[in-house]
């Protein structure tokens, strides 16, 4: 199966590509070229569809027939920092902020009010369009963030977040840990079901 990526982020399309072998994962940049597309939207369902349905429509002008794109919108929520960074985790310090700034301004703010650690999760919504239908399904993981970084695995929040049922972060556990119960993996996995039933 040929799957157009609606993303641009390295790291998610490597995670893709690992979840997914046996299906060959494009990023839509080697077919459309880079493009800007602005998550605008005020949920990461919203902000998954509408990355999907942009790639998803100028492929069609290309005439690219029997095309699947799957788009996904990820991010952390921390309760307690009223639900920061939520739908701006890729953009918590700033527009082109990178790994280490978002990091480091959760840190700060769980600082601000004191936290060594609290409650928090990850949430992924992964949109699917194939002829022209819309498909949405979520995965969330439960944990807690700390306010530091351990760890050199994983990317985004990775090393600041414990899952549930482990005493160390993403960032330490390593990507085949986190294959098995991310919030990624959980939304993928019905995703490929979607795609069972649809193709």
């Amino acid at each position: 199966m040929r799957i157009v990526l609606a993303s641009g982020n390295k790291g998610k399309i490597a995670e893709f590509e690992k979840l997914m072998p046996n299906d060959e994962v494009i990023a839509f940049s080697e077919i459309l070229g880079e493009i800007e597309i602005d998550e605008d939207q005020d949920s990461f369902k919203g902000n998954a569809i509408k990355k999907a349905r942009t790639i998803y429509d100028l492929l069609i002008e290309k005439n690219l027939k029997d095309v699947i794109v799957i788009s996904d919108d990820s991010g952390i929520t921390v309760p307690a920092l009223n639900n920061e960074p939520g739908i701006y985790s890729a953009r918590y310090a700033g527009l082109n902020a990178n790994d280490k700034a978002n990091n480091a301004k959760l840190i700060e703010n769980l600082n601000k009010i004191n936290l060594e650690k609290t409650p928090a999760f990850y949430t992924a919504c992964i949109a699917i369009i194939y002829n022209n239908e819309v498909y949405t399904v979520h995965g969330w993981m439960h944990g807690e963030v700390i306010n530091k970084e351990i760890g050199e695995g994983g990317f985004g929040y990775d090393p600041m977040f414990i899952p549930t049922g482990f005493k160390k972060t993403l960032g330490e556990l390593g990507y085949e840990a986190k294959k098995e119960f991310s919030h990624r993996t959980k939304a993928l996995n019905l995703a490929k079901k979607v795609l069972d039933v649809i193709l």
